[in-house]
């Protein structure tokens, strides 16, 4: 088993234990992909045979955006709404989603590709996403409480380095306010 980070291999074994010892030709790939969907982490995977005994299981692991607040607590999910943990308190790390109409809405999906769409440091930051429609995502960074006004995903990826590059010239505890909704032109507020 490669490709997990959060997911413990050993576990992903265990589970294809069925299979340990079968012919490589005659591994049941519904059996595999039973075992496999019991695991949310797993987004997606590749069974590779390499002759004459391994069989090398490729994971994909979800990548959280955040945590949606529910009746049972803090859900984490990744960018398409699937469920990964509930916890009573908000996890560590996972800004809270605040997104009207919940996890299939429009305005979710477009909070999805702004989350993915930022780098590592920036997403790090942040600790808040809010979006009542698909063109209004908003996002509230750490300590400072300075907020991203992005607008829709569209061009997310310029407006990621847009971003990137304005909060490395004011930094977050200089600035109240970050508007990347044009990403040729933008703009911070004091």
């Amino acid at each position: 088993v490669v490709g997990t980070s959060q997911l413990d291999p050993a576990a992903v074994t265990d589970a294809l234990g069925g299979q340990l010892g079968t012919p490589l030709a005659l591994v049941d790939d519904s059996a595999v992909k039973a075992a496999l969907v019991r695991f949310p982490l797993v987004e997606s995977y590749t069974l590779e045979a390499r002759p004459p005994h391994d069989l090398v299981v490729n994971i994909v692991e979800r990548t959280p955006i955040g945590a949606v607040q529910g009746a049972a607590g803090f859900t984490v999910v990744d960018a398409a709404g699937v469920a990964l943990s509930t916890t009573p308190d908000a996890p560590a790390g996972q800004p809270v989603l605040d997104i009207a109409e919940g996890t299939q809405s429009a305005a979710f999906h477009a909070a999805g590709r702004v989350m993915r769409a930022l780098p590592d440091a920036v997403r790090a930051q942040v600790t808040g996403v809010s979006a009542s429609t698909p063109d209004d995502v908003t996002l509230t960074l750490g300590a400072s409480g300075s907020t991203v006004v992005w607008g829709s995903a569209e061009r997310s990826a310029e407006k990621a380095v847009v971003l990137d590059r304005l909060m490395q010239k004011s930094p977050p505890d200089r600035a109240r306010e970050y508007d990347v909704t044009s990403p040729d032109a933008g703009v911070v507020r004091s």
